[in-house]
């Protein structure tokens, strides 16, 4: 009976979170993101206000839904990654395939999405905060992926190198869908873009954090 209650009471607690997250979505859509209040997401969700802060600490956070997921994927794309394989290769293989299934995660959002972010500064400045977060995290994987000491900068460097072509890919995906392309010709397009930007990573991290055979 305890495990049925637990596991009632996550299931209630995912349902509130997503229909939050649902409601404001469609405000944000429909009025701009600055021009909503956590006052009325709360309203349209039928929450009061101090739920919709306890699921979402900032608003920002309510339009970047899924910032846990994008900060965190290249992290465990690399511990994840397969005998022999560098961790260069690993993101490039998570990115194409991503690529492929015009993942959300990396700027698939649609054009009204799109347009909302860009034309909220707050919303600007909180994206650019998720990818020195998403760079930081995986400097932290590459360190325990390679047994860095603290005062290696390899690690960081390589982070460094490889967030920039994901903030790069990312924000080219954003520019083309603002464009009015069709998400097929944008997966095309970034497609192309992502063998040429891991390729020139290659002679630098070709063979940086390979993960030895079994």
């Amino acid at each position: 009976m305890t495990d049925a209650r637990t596991g009632l009471r996550a299931l209630k607690k995912r349902q509130t979170r997503e229909k939050i997250s649902s409601e404001a979505t469609r405000l944000f859509l429909e009025r701009g993101f600055d021009h909503v209040t956590i006052a009325d997401v709360a309203a349209a969700a039928e929450v009061a206000k101090m739920t919709v802060t306890n699921y979402f600490p900032r608003k920002e956070d309510l339009a970047l839904d899924l910032a846990g997921v994008f900060v965190e994927t290249p992290a465990r794309t690399v511990r994840d990654r397969a005998p022999g394989e560098s961790a260069l290769a690993a993101l490039r293989r998570a990115f194409l395939a991503a690529a492929a299934e015009q993942d959300p995660v990396i700027g698939f959002s649609g054009l009204p999405f799109a347009r909302m972010i860009t034309d909220s500064p707050a919303l600007v400045a909180r994206l650019r905060e998720f990818h020195d977060a998403r760079e930081k995290a995986l400097a932290r994987a590459l360190v325990e992926e390679t047994g860095a000491a603290g005062d290696d900068i390899r690690p960081r460097v390589a982070a460094a190198l490889l967030g920039g072509v994901h903030r790069l890919l990312f924000e080219e995906t954003l520019r083309l869908t603002l464009d009015g392309r069709a998400n097929e010709e944008i997966s095309r397009i970034v497609t192309g873009q992502a063998h040429t930007a891991f390729a020139a990573l290659e002679p630098a991290l070709g063979d940086y954090a390979v993960r030895p055979a079994r």
